[in-house]
């Protein structure tokens, strides 16, 4: 699945911007994650039917929603702070139980996005 990654920039600290992938395939759930440098790539948010998940540290900030009819996925981002700047990558899964059990773990996708970069001063 090929996936195509917009929407990051830079922003001040509070701000806002929205992130979208496309995915030019099917895929059961889909996932945002984070790679800030010098640490390890962290989950953000995941969708998976009407199952969505998110990580701690930006709950009641992002909000993740899909396309209902297209392997579209968004990430609302709120209240960015300096420790949300990273590269933001999209991530397609398609083993069911992994998806629905395991949507916040990177070995549950097989396919990523290439990264857009959020960076917030």
């Amino acid at each position: 699945v090929q996936l195509v990654e917009s929407g990051g920039g830079s922003v001040r600290a509070g701000g806002s911007l929205r992130l979208s992938c496309v995915a030019l395939g099917y895929a059961y759930c889909m996932a945002w994650f984070r790679q800030a440098p010098g640490k390890e790539r962290e989950a953000v948010a995941s969708v998976s039917d009407d199952l969505t998940t998110y990580a701690d540290s930006v709950r009641e900030r992002f909000t993740v929603s899909k396309a209902s009819d297209k392997n579209n996925l968004y990430l609302e981002m709120n209240s960015l702070q300096p420790e949300d700047t990273a590269m933001y990558y999209c991530a397609t899964g398609n083993t069911v139980w992994r998806c629905r059990l395991h949507g916040l773990v990177s070995t549950t996708y097989d396919s990523w996005g290439q990264g857009t970069q959020v960076t917030v001063s």
